[in-house]
């Protein structure tokens, strides 16, 4: 992103996010390419992470 301030702003509304699924905060990741921090915890994070990567639930 370019800016320190648009990073914690993102953190931020990720942190804050009471519908974290219809707005997917979860594929934030760090600027390496890192999974980063997930409010509701990195298994989760991870989890839905990889049901993306597999596709499980496309019709």
């Amino acid at each position: 992103m370019g800016s320190p301030r648009t990073v914690r702003a993102v953190a931020n509304a990720c942190g804050t996010n009471p519908v974290a699924l219809a707005i997917s905060c979860h594929r934030v990741i760090g600027k390496d390419g890192s999974i980063a921090g997930y409010k509701w915890g990195m298994m989760r994070k991870e989890t839905l992470l990889d049901t993306e990567r597999k596709g499980i639930g496309k019709n």
